[in-house]
């Protein structure tokens, strides 16, 4: 390798002591995270795509994914068998997900087997084949997966309701697309998305478990090193999404249930209020002892299925409330999801069940980063959306300054009539819900 990969001007700096963690910019401007457990036997690593289903043209919807799929079936050096015979033959675990924001390529093996893992997920991510034959199979594996989505109902309603909630923009399009647009793909547009996303300023590698950061660098730097900048943004900006407030009674015959998606818009994943956005979430329909699962499955036996989750993005996101029950059940379920919205405006949660939310909130976090894959996770989540890193006792510290009052106040101005959307899926019958029925 080069001594110029890493000299002069990669710049590489310890930037979290408490967590070990180092951070190095090569020349070309990868961004190379690493944390080092020393305790660890394993070594999990991850090419971040720092774009994601949000940031393509309408025409492109799906392409991530497309390409996510695409890079599995063949590099200029390697078949997808070969791939796949390599990863087992060192053990290692191969995956990949694509989100709205972002593309994950990533591979946990054991401490000793990481160069070979560097090696092959490196080829993959940079070196696809794309062949015409791939794509057109490909192609009709993903058009299955899109039918086998719309069969489920919980995907479904979900969809639906993401859809008609950022109506006309981008962050309300499928992940995997559509039929159409799926079926326009071919080579070139696949090779062109994989030109101006796949840069070295569109990308960030990260890696935890039991490692050097040194060495590992120059593992990295040998693989990704002559990875070209693109000269120009790979992502166009775009201004933040609107929401619609809409009400979608969504008929199919075929369901048993209903399934109801209740939700309103919430703010970013950056937003200073998030530590109390996830507490009134949790209270809210977080688990087991939260208010949705005791009032609509526990004390009323309404639903096997309740809950409440938050969809933050990099400029907007959504607290929604999903329930699956029969139809006779559905006007109950709205009521009580309504009131249960209603309580937290009109009355001062308990020190108590704050404190329970809490306590909940620190044991996930603390018990979520005891591998080298949520590690390695969250070393690139944390640096595409802050720019920084928290340890935990920084991450508790602000979840222990939460208040009764300012739970309150967020449940006053998220749970605004004006703001609620509603979608309904199943066999609806002549069933109507106007504005008037959102009253919280």
């Amino acid at each position: 390798m080069p001594a110029t990969l890493l000299e002069p001007q990669a710049v590489s700096q310890t930037t979290h002591p408490a967590r070990n963690i180092r951070r190095t910019v090569l020349p070309n401007g990868l961004l190379v995270l690493t944390e080092s457990m020393p305790h660890m036997r394993s070594v999990s690593m991850g090419a971040w795509i720092a774009s994601g289903s949000r940031d393509e043209p309408a025409a492109e919807n799906g392409l991530s994914h497309f390409v996510e799929h695409m890079v599995f079936k063949g590099t200029a050096t390697r078949s997808a068998q070969d791939i796949a015979r390599e990863v087992d033959s060192i053990g290692g675990n191969l995956d990949a997900f694509t989100g709205k924001e972002s593309v994950c390529f990533n591979i946990k093996v054991l401490d000793e087997n990481m160069p070979p893992a560097l090696d092959v997920l490196s080829d993959l991510v940079l070196h696809p084949k794309f062949s015409t034959a791939d794509l057109e199979r490909e192609q009709g594996v993903i058009l299955e997966e899109i039918k086998m989505d719309e069969d489920n109902p919980d995907y479904l309603v979900h969809e639906t309701f993401t859809q008609n909630f950022w109506k006309n923009h981008p962050l309300g399009r499928p992940i995997l697309g559509t039929v159409k647009t799926v079926s326009s793909f071919d080579q070139q547009t696949v090779f062109d998305h994989h030109r101006r996303r796949f840069t070295p300023e569109n990308m960030v590698f990260s890696a935890a478990g039991h490692l050097h950061h040194e060495e590992f660098l120059s593992l990295v730097a040998e693989k990704f090193g002559s990875l070209l900048p693109a000269g120009s943004p790979a992502v166009a900006q775009e201004t933040a999404p609107t929401t619609t407030a809409h009400i979608t009674l969504k008929k199919k015959r075929s369901l048993e249930q209903v399934q109801m998606c209740l939700g309103v818009p919430a703010p970013p994943i950056n937003h200073p209020d998030r530590f109390a956005i996830y507490l009134l979430n949790s209270m809210l329909g977080g688990g087991m002892s939260s208010r949705l699962f005791e009032s609509i499955r526990e004390n009323e036996g309404l639903a096997y299925s309740i809950y409440s989750e938050l969809s933050p993005f990099r400029d907007a996101g959504s607290l929604s409330v999903y329930a699956g029950m029969s139809l006779d059940k559905t006007d109950r379920v709205l009521d009580l999801t309504l009131v249960e919205l209603r309580r937290l405006k009109q009355e001062t949660v308990s020190d108590a069940e704050l404190k329970r939310a809490k306590d909940q909130m620190k044991s996930n976090i603390v018990l979520g980063l005891e591998s080298s894959s949520s590690r390695m996770s969250n070393l690139a989540r944390q640096q595409m959306y802050f720019g920084r890193f928290f340890s935990v006792d920084d991450i508790v510290s602000e979840i222990d300054r939460v208040t009764p009052a300012e739970v309150q106040r967020l449940a006053n101005q998220l749970f605004q009539p004006g703001l609620i959307a509603l979608t309904l899926l199943g066999n609806l019958g002549p069933m109507k819900i106007d504005r008037s029925r959102l009253v919280c």
